[in-house]
């Protein structure tokens, strides 16, 4: 069945309200004539006369009387599909969006991403996806609103904006022996470390600023996540290299770990937000990457936790 053409319905809702072929043509800019051309065009499509002579004027049928509010009704959400809609009511907004990231970024600032949707966002919900192996369409499907990361692995259609950058710092027990004495890259490399991968990969950016130094170390353990690695550490003289961010949370649970800072020369970390375009003039989205953005600006350097 072939699509009517739909400016019909424009009209029809003109000449219901209107009730005159010249009122209904002032409405839309049209001359009579032409509204009248159109009234032919509306009758022949309906099979129905929808306005009668009545005296000096037109007055609707049964059946343009039944229609009038259905036509209205769907003339205004036409409407709403062309306004730009760059405000949205966050408080009443029932609506869940999918962020992607890792352990490390959920513990440094799931918390207070929460907080803030607890404050403007009541009703919508929060729901953090880990990262996992393939997947790359998730973006582009809609199935994740933000994937935040480090690795800047998207298509060239993929929004990208920055959020902070951090560095990586090693943690071990309180009473280490590391510290009897001052710590160089010998000493760091003398003790058995914990390496972090999804995918239990052992080597990495630590391994190579080594082998610059003609050192190596000894990975004794690979876990998929930090926060497995963290409590490993407190039965044994092992080493983890993680972001510093990760300190916040550990203060505030009260580790007894002590951090300090690698006596290496690493790259630091740059950790950005990524969305598809489909969602770029979206006012809620475009909230939630504002939030994250103004949550992560809060990230300062945590060098007075460090204690070398």
């Amino acid at each position: 069945m072939p699509l009517p053409d739909l400016n019909l319905l424009i009209a029809l809702d003109a000449l219901l309200d209107e009730g005159s072929v010249v009122g209904a043509a002032r409405r839309m800019h049209l001359s009579p004539a032409a509204m009248s051309r159109t009234l032919t065009r509306i009758r022949e499509a309906l099979g129905d006369p929808v306005l009668v002579r009545a005296g000096r004027g037109l007055v609707p049928t049964p059946r343009a009387l039944a229609m009038q509010a259905q036509v209205r009704t769907l003339v205004e959400q036409a409407a709403e599909v062309f306004q730009a809609r760059d405000e949205v009511d966050m408080s009443t907004l029932e609506r869940r969006f999918n962020v992607r990231s890792n352990d490390v970024f959920f513990g440094g600032f799931g918390g207070r991403l929460v907080d803030s949707m607890r404050q403007h966002a009541p009703r919508s919900t929060l729901r953090f996806v880990p990262e996992g192996e393939g997947d790359d369409d998730a973006l582009r499907e809609g199935r994740i609103d933000l994937y935040v990361t480090s690795r800047p692995n998207f298509g060239p259609e993929i929004k990208i904006q920055a959020l902070f950058r951090t560095r990586f710092v090693a943690l071990v027990r309180e009473g280490h022996p590391i510290f009897q004495q001052p710590v160089t890259p010998q000493t760091f490399a003398a003790y058995d470390q914990v390496s972090v991968s999804r995918r239990g990969h052992a080597r990495g950016p630590i391994d190579t600023a080594l082998e610059a130094q003609g050192l190596s170390r000894k990975v004794a353990l690979t876990t998929p996540n930090f926060h497995s690695a963290i409590f490993s550490l407190s039965g044994s003289d092992m080493i983890l290299a993680l972001p510093e961010l990760m300190l916040w949370g550990m203060k505030e649970l009260g580790l007894r770990m002590r951090p300090f800072v690698i006596p290496l020369a690493l790259e630091p970390v740059d950790v950005m937000q990524a969305w598809h375009p489909r969602f770029d003039k979206d006012p809620a989205h475009r909230w939630l990457r504002c939030t994250l953005k103004e949550i992560c600006a809060t990230h300062e350097a945590l060098d007075n936790l460090l204690r070398v």
